[in-house]
């Protein structure tokens, strides 16, 4: 599927700001199921971009502007081809990966174990437990497992807009049952870590359609997030170990849920993969508008 994607952020100061400093994750890296033929930020003011690669190898973007300014617009465009890898099947139960990744003295550590515990946003609790543990039977093997998981939050939780925003809880959301898609993965990643579990926070994109015979809005779809979590028995697949799992949609997938989704980058959580954060000096007041399209080449 060959995708065009631009997200446009703007923000409004009020005073100006004096001086910022920003720090963007809006490029997306090329994956066993997406090549990125073409990406461009564009800046208003206009500032030097300077790129780098992260420690979970996200293509990072950083920039200031040292003068007086009373918006900002980013404009991120990219072009990109998705498809889907191979399906394979896994065995290994869930029990045997959260023994793989217990701590031993004098033992060398997998590389995916900072996964394995909590974060800010997706803490590991006795009540995430609780709810996952149903899905995951002695024995059962762990992508059957966590793809029931998936399937039952689909279920029990209701994607409600405005419920909740980034400070609220995972636990809080967990309890009320309802959220948005951001909630969702984090609920899912604590459920996953408090069973000893390596999983991984995703953000991204994915493709929506109009309703019969209304045209595409530009502007009107989001971004999107959901998580991953690790399969070693997959190491060498062309997943390299992770499974995908969309708990707003109930979609799964080896490294992609489907070719209709594009993976932006990666993390812990939701804070190490913001698109757009900054300091500011100045500025007390703001507002912020954002528009993402998702589109076929094609149309």
């Amino acid at each position: 599927m060959h995708l065009s994607i631009t997200h446009e952020t703007r923000y409004r100061y009020s005073p100006a700001v004096q001086t910022a400093q920003h720090v963007a994750h809006l490029q997306p890296a090329n994956t066993p199921c997406q090549k990125v033929l073409g990406h461009a930020l564009q800046l208003a003011p206009q500032a030097s971009v300077v790129h780098n690669i992260d420690a979970f190898l996200n293509h990072r973007a950083y920039w200031a502007l040292t003068h007086p300014h009373d918006g900002l617009m980013v404009r991120a465009r990219s072009d990109i081809i998705t498809s889907q890898v191979p399906p394979a099947s896994a065995s290994q139960s869930w029990e045997s990966v959260r023994e793989h990744f217990r701590y031993r003295g004098g033992q060398a550590a997998d590389v995916h174990s900072g996964y394995v515990f909590g974060s800010h946003h997706a803490s590991v609790h006795e009540n995430f437990a609780s709810y996952a543990q149903s899905s995951f039977p002695p024995g059962r093997p762990l992508l059957q497992a966590a793809t029931e998981l998936t399937a039952r939050m689909f279920s029990d939780f209701r994607y409600e807009s405005h419920s909740t925003d980034i400070n609220t809880p995972a636990l809080e959301a967990l309890e009320n049952r309802r959220g948005v898609c951001q909630d969702f993965a984090h609920i899912l990643l604590a459920c996953l870590r408090s069973l000893g579990l390596p999983a991984r926070y995703v953000s991204g994109y994915l493709l929506t359609q109009p309703p019969p015979g209304q045209p595409r809005l530009v502007g009107s779809d989001a971004s999107h997030a959901w998580a991953s979590v690790y399969l070693p028995e997959l190491a060498t697949h062309a997943c390299q170990g992770w499974l995908d799992l969309d708990p707003t949609n109930n979609r799964t997938g080896l490294a992609s849920p489907g070719p209709d989704y594009v993976r932006l980058a990666v993390g812990r959580d939701f804070a190490d993969v913001s698109p757009l954060r900054g300091v500011l000096q100045g500025g007390a007041e703001h507002t912020l508008e954002v528009a993402v399209t998702v589109a076929p080449l094609d149309e």
